[in-house]
């Protein structure tokens, strides 16, 4: 599965294809269903418990998730960058580095 959509969207659409209210799956998660709908309306941040849990109800790779949610706060804080692109390149060539570096030590 690619996530090409929003987090919130993407938990939204799993629900309705899974034929879920909104209830249903915070009950499941045992949160309240407005925490849910902020979550899925991407105005309200997952926990790690969250994204565990809900990759359990629908039976999807957590690390899938997880990089649907962090791609998500990446993006957001630099959407309106003209140089979004270019510091996105920069971010990956940077993290290589810090993780060679580490590697070494």
């Amino acid at each position: 599965m690619e996530i090409k959509k929003s987090f919130g969207e993407t938990i939204r659409d799993l629900r309705i294809e899974n034929h879920l209210t909104l209830r249903e799956v915070a009950d499941y998660l045992k949160i309240d269903t407005s925490m849910l709908g902020k979550i899925e309306k991407n105005s309200r941040n997952p926990s790690k418990q969250f994204i565990k849990d809900i990759s359990n109800l629908f039976s999807i790779d957590e690390d899938l998730l997880t990089v649907a949610h962090l791609s998500d706060t990446v993006a957001y804080s630099i959407l309106d960058e003209e140089l979004a692109t270019e510091v996105l390149k920069v971010a990956e060539e940077k993290i290589n580095y810090y993780n060679k570096n580490k590697a070494i030590k």
